[in-house]
Parts: C-alpha cells; structure tokens; sequence
C-alpha cells in the first residue's frame, strides 16, 4: 500500500492499533467502556531536521501519549500524525 501523504521535518505518520477487547483475565470490554489506543504502527517518516534527524523506521511499533498527534483520516483508516519527540518508546 502506498498512501499519498509524506511527512514533513520530524514528524511520523501512526497507524493506531486495534484497542483490546478483552482484559487478561477473559472479561469483554464494551466499545462504550474501550481506551484510546497508546500504541501504533510507523508507516511514514519525514526526513529529519540538521538538528533532529529521525531515528523510527516505517514498520516500527510505538507507544504515544493519550492525547498526542492530529486524527487524520486517508482512505477510510485512521492515522496520527505526531513530532518524532511526541513519541515515548519503540517496542
């Protein structure tokens, strides 16, 4: 898949994961009762600053905060696009 969009400077393009479902112990989470998720996907990076070059790769999976990034939406998916520095960790 080859999306339209490329980022600029620092920051990412994030594909959301799929909130989970149900809790460890087998209970079903109601949609109405769901977190936003925290974690996500790279599937695009800008090219860096000369101060801030970009150290995730498309493909990498990172954890955000709750309220980081701007909700886009490209071809019927939702993305997050975010400053490489909003980002907390690569898993």
């Amino acid at each position: 898949m080859t999306l339209k969009i490329k980022p600029l400077a620092d920051r990412v393009l994030v594909q959301p994961l799929e909130a989970e479902t149900t809790t460890a112990s087998g209970i079903i989470i109601p949609d109405n009762a769901k977190e936003k998720p925290q974690k996500g996907q790279v599937v695009a990076t800008g090219p860096g600053t000369k101060d801030n070059p970009v150290t995730v790769k498309v493909g990498d999976t990172v954890l955000y905060g709750k309220y980081s990034g701007t909700e886009l939406k490209l071809d019927g998916k939702d993305y997050l696009m975010m400053r490489e520095s909003d980002l907390l960790a690569t898993v």
